[in-house]
């Protein structure tokens, strides 16, 4: 089973650049105390040293669709600027959203034109007499890659096909971010007061949800007095 999140800062100032890198961490480590297989597809780095601004993680392994519910939504961060030390906003939000994989994802060796042809450059009387070079092409999308590394035309067909797929992937994640980028904008408006998960302070520390308790416990001495009474 695998889930792909995006976690994004949205149109958020640099602290929230920097809650993204925070949560970053914490999603990748409590994938892998869950024998989670977790891989940042794409990484976009924020304005200031360590922070994100967006990220998209692929998720695999037992239980990841019941820990990708746990992440989705908006996540709130409560602490100091760490950039502008007299901002007085202490309350800061980024979202968490699960994106499908597109057919653009979907890789198919049916889908790609070999051509051969010969090799340019330096290479001796090989070069000129052997077509030995390679150009894949996606049919559906019309995207293309040359391998001329090898002599082997074998070899020069798998690295063609290597470069091919890291190519769809960036395509179809460039993509992915410029269509969940508004999605996460418009959301961002509407759930600002329901966070799934709120941090404290430099350290990141996660805070219980001390509201829902406290009124648990209202409830349980306003039972218990009832019986008493």
């Amino acid at each position: 089973m695998e889930k792909i999140i995006q976690i994004t800062s949205g149109r958020g100032p640099a602290e929230c650049t920097w809650v993204v890198a925070q949560v970053l961490k914490k999603v990748l480590q409590e994938a892998a105390a869950l024998d989670m297989k977790a891989t940042v597809l794409q990484h976009q780095a924020g304005s200031e040293n360590g922070t994100v601004e967006s990220a998209i993680v692929l998720l695999e392994g037992k239980g990841v669709t019941e820990f990708v519910a746990s992440w989705i939504g908006t996540i709130h961060w409560i602490g100091q600027s760490t950039f502008r030390k007299f901002h007085k906003r202490k309350n800061w939000f980024i979202g968490i959203f699960e994106i499908e994989r597109s057919k653009e994802m979907v890789f198919s060796e049916k889908d790609i034109q070999y051509q051969a042809m010969r090799s340019s450059g330096a290479g001796g009387q090989h070069v000129n007499k052997v077509s030995s070079a390679i150009r894949a092409t996606h049919l559906p999308t019309g995207l293309s890659v040359v391998s001329m590394d090898s002599r082997s035309q074998h070899q020069n067909k798998k690295m063609a096909t290597e470069r091919l797929l890291i190519k769809l992937e960036e395509e179809s994640l460039s993509k992915l971010k410029n269509q969940y980028q508004s999605q996460w904008e418009n959301q961002l408006q509407i759930q600002r007061g329901n966070p799934v998960r709120i941090f404290e302070g430099t350290d990141f520390k996660k805070l219980k949800n001390v509201k829902n308790n406290k009124a648990e416990r209202q409830q349980l001495k306003k039972n218990l007095k009832d019986e008493i009474n």
